[in-house]
């Protein structure tokens, strides 16, 4: 058996998709394209009705990964109990930015989102745009954060908001 089969994933794992987030893998799929066999993960989406199929040649490159481990969930809090980094300059490039870190599928990036553009109802009132990126952003990092602590969405929503409110 060779050392590339520990890196396949099996029915019923959770995984991360980096441009749309956690999903389960429903099933593996063989299909023939333009006489071609290729084999699928099927992966079923949390949030969204989606179900997407990624080749098994192609989950490196589309960055499906399995979900994180509870030290990278201590990084992603460690990161949220830092100062926010305002960078001063136009709302479009810091945008630019932050879609960056999202769909990058790392939570530790995605907690730095998070962190950032995170308001307090005491603070100043937040542009529609900011609002909305942070709502993809925290609803990404919580979807990962209940999968590896084995809660649910909420419960993983209100203990991130419990660290950022607490700064």
């Amino acid at each position: 058996m060779n050392s590339k089969k520990n890196s396949e994933f099996k029915i019923g794992e959770i995984v991360v998709y980096p441009k749309h987030g956690v999903g389960e893998i429903t099933q593996i799929e063989n299909m023939e394209i333009s006489s071609i066999k290729t084999r699928f993960y099927v992966v079923k989406m949390e949030q969204s009705k989606l179900v997407i199929r990624v080749p098994l040649d192609k989950k490196d490159e589309v960055g499906l990964r399995k979900i994180s481990s509870k030290k990278i969930i201590d990084e992603v809090y460690s990161t949220l109990k830092l100062k926010p980094k305002i960078r001063r300059i136009m709302w479009s490039r810091r945008a630019q930015e932050y879609e960056t870190k999202i769909f990058s599928g790392d939570p530790v990036k995605i907690a730095e989102v998070v962190r950032d553009l995170f308001r307090k109802s005491s603070q100043a009132e937040q542009s529609y745009s900011e609002r909305q990126m942070f709502q993809v952003a925290i609803e990404r990092l919580a979807r990962e954060v209940a999968a590896v602590e084995k809660t649910d969405y909420f419960q993983s929503t209100e203990k991130i908001e419990q660290i950022l409110i607490k700064k």
